[in-house]
């Protein structure tokens, strides 16, 4: 397939969210961005696993998830400045940037300079593993579906707390009714 024929299946695709993470080539990640970047969808960069090329590419994506670690090697700033580090990103390169924090929730800082924070609910981990794929597709999917970002961040919060409970990856990834339970809390 030429790389007409490839932008070919792109064409029509407007709006929408598009989530990627860094466990492809790097080269396809990026040109995932540049895509949904042309075509006007929202693209969401997961920046796990962290790569020496990470910091080159994040600024492609409209919002940038990292956890605490990877966002202090991406800023250069550790979490002690993260409010003041996530608001010069956020500003900087013109995108929203979401850090999660774990069992302390997660926190964002809009382009324009709105913060964000949702809490995770009170678990007892037995599992940790596949808590950031979980809030990364949940919130992805809950702005999909028009939830606002604090919104759906509280919602990927519930569900990434959830997956906590159970063993494995795929396998804890809570359903939506579940996540909805614990949201009417």
């Amino acid at each position: 397939m030429t790389g007409t024929e490839r932008n070919r299946m792109y064409e029509g695709i407007s709006g929408g969210v598009m989530l990627v993470q860094q466990e492809i080539p790097q080269a396809a990640t990026e040109r995932a961005l540049d895509l949904a970047r042309a075509q006007g969808m929202t693209a969401i960069l997961n920046t796990a696993p962290f790569l020496d090329s990470t910091a080159a590419i994040a600024p492609k994506a409209a919002i940038l998830i990292a956890n605490e670690t990877e966002f202090a090697l991406l800023s250069g700033r550790g979490l002690a400045e993260l409010d003041a580090a996530m608001a010069d990103w956020a500003q900087r390169h013109g995108q929203t940037v979401i850090v999660t924090l774990g069992g302390d929730g997660a926190r964002a800082v809009t382009a324009e300079g709105k913060a964000i924070a949702v809490a995770a609910l009170p678990v007892k981990p037995v599992d940790t593993v596949g808590a950031g794929d979980t809030f990364c597709g949940y919130l992805a999917a809950g702005l999909d579906a028009g939830l606002d970002l604090e919104a759906a961040m509280q919602r990927a919060a519930v569900a990434a707390s959830l997956a906590c409970l159970k063993p494995g990856a795929q396998p804890a990834i809570p359903m939506a009714d579940e996540v909805a339970a614990h949201l009417g809390q």
